[in-house]
């Protein structure tokens, strides 16, 4: 079942933002980003805000979405306006899931549509949907092209069919080239997501996952560790014993094999767990989250950040579409953000990156941050050469052990 959402306080029905919203907005870039909230079937390992046809009851349509997430994006529109924001076009969209590409491509496109009628898009900005390989057709991806979209993220995952299997993925692997390029023939550019550390792969299946996907010619590559969340079918088969559990050391070993294979083929990191062909194809609605700009998110349980006020939605698509049809805000809560909070998440956040964090803002963190440096570079995990420019950067060492790297910065 999907995770539950956080505490926070209550939302006003109105949706305006306080004061604390606008400050230094003018300089922060803003995106959108739209929460499909549907899926074919419910992967074993997913704990996202997701629903299946049976699982989502009445009241809930696929067909109806797109006119509700547009009556977000109107709602969204008079909020920021009613709060006194500056006007901001859009720098990034990302539609993500689920499987945006679930619905009608005309569907994604009117959403899209409303977005820029109410915001405007920033020159050469980046629009992208995440896919799965069997969602899509030549002629849905060329309707996407033609409407803006500039880029699609497919979930391969694997190349491997017992993996696919054991992750409970639809399509199978001769797909992944095929959907490659009919994206490459609408102009789309192409991101190709994968997942180590499934039970039962082995480093050779992940080694063959690897090659496939860089043989595809991909511009941006994502590889993530599986993470097994409480309450999935992948949990459950772990406790009984029906696959076997999760290995540390064997996530190291294919992060460390998933850098070399990747860098070797030419894309750099840029963050922990992605790469790209050059930084200008680096995915900017992800390094928006991690730089602490401003974003809407629209649809079921999507989460929202202006200024250090954060958000989210109610979760069920019925309870969603009830708000917005009563022309009330969808939230469900928030929080707005005290100075050392944003301190410690930006922390957090940008220590992941490739650009790493100036060592001299670690002093808004007391003598811990800048006294653990020296340790974190005699440990081999930042590079000493980018500490000594002021800079604090991960080693191929730091990135396996980032979050004890952000807890060795942090004060207790």
């Amino acid at each position: 079942m999907p995770s539950a959402l956080p505490l926070g306080d209550p939302a006003p029905p109105d949706g305006l933002l306080p004061g604390q919203a606008l400050e230094g907005a003018a300089d922060r870039a803003f995106g959108l980003y739209v929460h499909i909230p549907f899926c074919a079937v419910r992967c074993g390992y997913c704990d996202f805000n997701t629903y299946t046809a049976t699982e989502l009851g009445g009241g809930a349509s696929q067909d109806a979405y797109a006119g509700t997430a547009v009556a977000e994006v109107d709602f969204a529109g008079r909020v920021l306006r009613a709060s006194g924001l500056p006007e901001r076009r859009l720098s990034t969209v990302f539609f993500g899931g689920g499987t945006p590409t679930l619905l009608p491509a005309g569907d994604l496109a009117r959403i899209l549509a409303a977005a820029i009628d109410t915001w405007g898009l920033e020159p050469g900005a980046e629009v992208t949907t995440e896919a799965n390989p069997d969602s899509v057709t030549p002629e849905s991806l060329q309707v996407l092209a033609d409407a803006g979209f500039t880029r699609v993220s497919f979930g391969m995952q694997s190349a491997v069919p017992h993996v696919l299997k054991v992750l409970d993925r639809t399509h199978t692997p001769s797909r992944v080239p095929q959907v490659v390029e009919w994206a490459r023939d609408a102009g789309l550019a192409v991101s190709l997501d994968l997942i180590y550390g499934t039970p039962g792969e082995s480093l050779e299946d992940w080694r063959y996952s690897l090659e496939t996907a860089l043989s595809y010619g991909p511009d941006h590559i994502s590889a993530y560790a599986l993470i097994v969340e409480d309450g999935t079918k992948l949990a459950a088969q772990i406790r009984r014993g029906e696959v076997p559990g999760i290995d540390d050391d064997d996530h190291a070993a294919k992060y460390e094999l998933a850098d070399e294979l990747i860098t070797a083929a030419g894309l750099g990191w840029y963050e922990v767990s992605n790469w790209a062909r050059t930084p200008e194809q680096a995915c900017r609605h992800n390094l928006a989250y991690w730089r602490g700009d401003d974003w809407w998110g629209i649809g079921p349980g999507a989460h929202s950040h202006v200024g250090g006020v954060r958000w989210w939605n109610v979760k069920h698509p019925t309870a969603y579409a009830a708000r917005l049809g009563s022309h009330v805000s969808p939230a469900a809560g928030r929080e707005t953000l005290d100075a050392e909070t944003r301190n410690v998440e930006r922390v957090m956040l940008e220590a992941r990156l490739v650009t790493g964090l100036a060592i001299p803002s670690l002093g808004g963190l007391g003598d811990t941050g800048r006294h653990a440096v020296a340790g974190l570079i005699a440990d081999g995990l930042v590079d000493p050469g980018e500490a000594f420019k002021g800079r604090l950067v991960l080693t191929l060492k730091g990135r396996l052990l980032a979050d004890a790297v952000v807890r060795r910065i942090l004060p207790d």
